[in-house]
């Protein structure tokens, strides 16, 4: 049981909207990376002894160079992979940030893209999911997703299957 716990990690992401716009990574840059060719929001894994909004703040000054002003904690999405272990990952939305955007980034590219366009992108099958729930407001809420390689098996909202 001890080893098993040794895979699960926690992780925050955050959509950044500007006037119609997520601000998301295409992931290109790392070797390695379970992400690699995706489109993500902005986040990262926690460090020890951080909240899930202590990671969600410097994640995306890291990754960014902006500094949130406000921000919604909309949910928490559990993954269970058969390649890559557990994640719970914290969902937080945000609208409200200033500073200066980075030009570069070491995790990937960073674009505004327009929430049409983004469902045309490669994301995660199960990103569509909490996505929607995100953008209808929905009460906080907790999504568990089961992939088998990049294949969604299962999805359950508030532990209901979808």
């Amino acid at each position: 049981m001890a080893a098993s716990r040794l895979n699960m990690r926690n992780t925050t992401l955050c959509y950044i909207e500007q006037d119609g716009a997520y601000l998301m990574l295409h992931r290109v840059k790392k070797e390695n990376d379970l992400n690699h060719d995706k489109w993500v929001g902005i986040g990262g894994k926690f460090e020890e002894g951080e909240s899930p909004e202590d990671c969600l703040l410097r994640e995306t000054r890291e990754e960014t160079g902006l500094t949130l002003d406000a921000w919604r904690y909309c949910g928490i999405v559990t993954f269970v992979s058969d390649e890559w272990g557990t994640e719970y990952m914290h969902l937080f939305h945000s609208d409200r940030f200033h500073g200066a955007l980075r030009e570069d980034c070491e995790e990937g590219t960073l674009e505004w893209l327009p929430r049409t366009e983004l469902r045309k992108k490669e994301l995660w099958t199960g990103d569509f999911i909490f996505l929607d729930l995100m953008e209808r407001q929905e009460p906080f809420f907790s999504l568990k997703l089961c992939y088998r390689g990049d294949t969604l098996t299962f999805a359950a909202l508030n532990g209901k299957p979808m």
